[in-house]
């Protein structure tokens, strides 16, 4: 199996995550192995790595690729389990914790996964290849909730229009492919306005995308996880692709690095917290030269959070 996918933002994320040759580092979205050979590249043969997919074709690249290194565990999962993971592997602890947000290049490319506009194939979008599909929420969501996953997910403004016409076209026929879709997605929008600002479905699929995975409450309800799995020291290194994603990880993050929650007009703190975290940096961008080489990674944001000590 051809599993082609160019890791965003390499040298930056894993520089970020400031390996230690000893240490042990998971890789939550291991997909392609990008990131995953380039940390076992700054480990010792002390070193440990945990490769996390939930994608079956991932799996098997990666046990290709990187499998038979003794330092390495693979695992068919969801990073939302990440803590059930290290529990059943017996670790308490890691130094490092990997998240790329995105959907890998073979997902995007292989037309029958479902997951781009461009190629006719069925309307699927699954990363683990289970549950309930894009076609399943087409055909089963109520105008309202479709309208407010692509406002919400998708931030679309035509998104009630959107909704309507599918709601529409499908009591005629079912919506089975992502061609069909796209353009009965089309036809809602005025014609001025797809004229500019991209190919006029790209909202829309992300919000679906979004939706059938459950991504955005899953690194909401994971991101703790990754963070009170680190060892003093450590850190997680979070990749993500857009605003909503990109919200979450800063929020989390800042809230980790709280310290005194005291009011200003209290003369000393009398409520004694302290930051378990600090930020190495703001956040990193892709260069000109890798949007250049990779247009997948115009819309990535690297930031990262340091563990500094124990929570009190």
């Amino acid at each position: 199996m051809e599993f082609s996918h160019k890791s965003v933002l390499l040298d930056e994320t894993v520089d970020a995550l400031s390996i230690k040759p000893d240490g042990i580092y998971v890789d939550c979205t291991c997909g392609g192995a990008g990131h995953s050979s380039e940390i076992l590249k700054r480990l010792s043969e002390k070193g440990r790595l945990i490769a996390i997919d939930q994608d079956p074709d991932a799996i098997e690249i990666i046990k290709e690729r990187i499998g038979g290194d003794s330092r390495v565990t693979v695992v068919h999962d969801n990073f939302s389990n990440l803590r059930k993971i290290l529990d059943s592997l017996e670790i308490d602890k890691v130094d490092g914790v990997l998240a790329d947000l995105g959907v890998s290049s073979h997902q995007l490319d292989t037309a029958e996964r479902g997951f781009s506009f461009h190629n006719e194939a069925p309307l699927d979008m699954r990363m683990s290849q289970e549950g309930m599909s894009a076609a399943d929420i087409i055909a089963t969501y109520s105008q309202r909730e479709l309208t407010k996953i692509f406002r919400d997910y998708g931030e679309e403004k035509f998104a009630q229009r959107i909704a309507a016409n599918i709601v529409a076209y499908r009591e005629r026929e079912e919506i089975k492919t992502t061609t069909a879709l796209a353009e009965i997605i089309k036809e809602a929008i005025p014609a001025a306005t797809r004229r500019t600002g991209g190919h006029p479905a790209r909202r829309v699929f992300q919000a679906l995308r979004l939706e059938v995975n459950g991504e955005l409450q899953r690194i909401s309800d994971t991101v703790g996880d990754m963070f009170s799995s680190l060892n003093v020291g450590g850190r997680v290194a979070i990749i993500t692709f857009h605003s909503l994603e990109d919200r979450i990880v800063k929020k989390a993050f800042a809230a980790f690095c709280k310290g005194c929650e005291c009011p200003p007009s209290c003369p000393v703190c009398v409520c004694g917290k302290t930051p378990e975290g600090e930020l190495p940096f703001k956040k990193v961008l892709p260069s000109e030269r890798e949007i250049e080489e990779n247009q997948r990674s115009r819309s990535a944001t690297l930031r990262c959070v340091e563990r500094i000590r124990e929570k009190d």
